[in-house]
């Protein structure tokens, strides 16, 4: 009976809060609401221009090695773990897979920001 109460009480909070979200705001349009730009300055040139792809190869890289240390972290805590030597293993392999990817990435010259 409490799950029930509770998912009701829930689905009819977020659906007053919808309505509200969604009456609420003030409709009328203008020329500055209208505009690309709200900062209130005229746009200088196209705003397609191309985007340099070292960025995105940056941000992947370093989710990459981020999300590899990330998994190396609980290292310290596994040393009490039952079984040591697969701990241990494990360890070494993302070490090696870590130090792999840098090489690689260093190798085809990844790291290097200008052209």
């Amino acid at each position: 009976m409490n799950f029930m109460l509770t998912l009701l009480t829930n689905t009819l909070l977020a659906l007053l809060l919808v309505t509200i979200a969604f009456w609420l705001p003030q409709t009328n349009v203008y020329s500055e609401k209208s505009s690309p730009y709200e900062c209130g300055f005229d746009p200088m040139g196209s705003a397609r221009l191309p985007f340099s792809m070292k960025f995105f190869l940056v941000a992947i890289t370093f989710l990459l090695f981020d999300l590899e240390i990330a998994l190396l972290l609980p290292l310290p805590w596994a040393s009490q773990a039952n079984n040591l030597e697969t701990m241990l293993a494990t360890a070494l392999f993302l070490i090696s897979l870590l130090a792999i990817s840098l090489a690689y990435e260093w190798s085809q010259k990844g790291l290097e920001w200008t052209e």
